[in-house]
């Protein structure tokens, strides 16, 4: 844990953590800060002085690990169904996909169970005041993420999260749209192989303009996934 602060409600917080993964070799594959809202044990309880790490904005271009061995020099755009390469793409442009992925009860509650979530809210239709089942934010994103192939189907390898939030709450019914706006463009040492940063919004809304928060600086109630990422693709 590196990182506290309590809500203004008094009954939860924000909590930072640190997660790192080794190998058999005990040697670092994975590194990662996320914030996770937590119920506090007693409501009356004094809150913790509060701890706001200092983070980045964002993984820098030169910190992206390549996989060994990747080379997109004999790339071919015709099996991967879109000639878009790093070339084709402007720092400020926005994509708007053309699909829609209308969510239904059984499918996201396979797919959680597949992703070993078992909370309550996402399969207990009791568990909620409004009798309605939560769709996982996982699979918000894993919806996000197969819609940006129509615009950015060369951009396949998600290479660094960045940064992102759950905005609002889904529910079977509720059709998902996206857009992506190009956040950055870089260079990488490996033969070929680009690096594209990328922030793509997903929503419950049909026609849209790309706004998504309010005056205030909070979401919009149509978003759903404000999500920053960087991925590999040919250059």
């Amino acid at each position: 844990m590196i990182g506290l602060k309590e809500n203004s409600s008094g009954t939860s917080g924000v909590v930072w953590v640190r997660t790192r993964g080794l190998n058999q070799n005990d040697e670092l594959v994975l590194d990662y800060v996320r914030w996770v809202m937590v119920r506090k044990g007693r409501p009356d309880a004094p809150a913790p002085a509060t701890v706001v790490p200092d983070l980045a904005k964002a993984v820098a271009p030169a910190d992206l690990v390549v996989p060994e061995g990747l080379d997109f020099t004999g790339y071919d755009s015709g099996l991967a169904g879109e000639r878009y390469r790093m070339g084709d793409y402007a720092i400020g442009e926005i994509i708007d996909h053309v699909d829609g992925v209308t969510i239904e009860e059984a499918e996201h509650m396979l797919a959680t169970r597949l992703w070993q979530n078992t909370a309550k809210v996402h399969f207990d239709a009791t568990f909620r005041p409004d009798g309605k089942r939560l769709i996982y934010g996982g699979h918000i994103i894993s919806i996000a993420r197969a819609l940006t192939f129509n615009g950015l189907a060369n951009a396949q390898i998600m290479a660094a999260l960045n940064g992102g939030a759950h905005a609002n709450p889904c529910f079977a019914g509720d059709t998902v749209r996206a857009f992506t706006e190009v956040l950055d463009l870089a260079e990488t040492p490996a033969p070929g192989v680009a690096a594209i940063r990328l922030r793509t919004v997903a929503h419950k809304s049909g026609e849209r303009d790309h706004k998504i928060k309010d005056q205030d600086g909070k979401y919009l109630p149509d978003i759903l996934l404000d999500l920053d990422y960087w991925a590999f693709l040919p250059q």
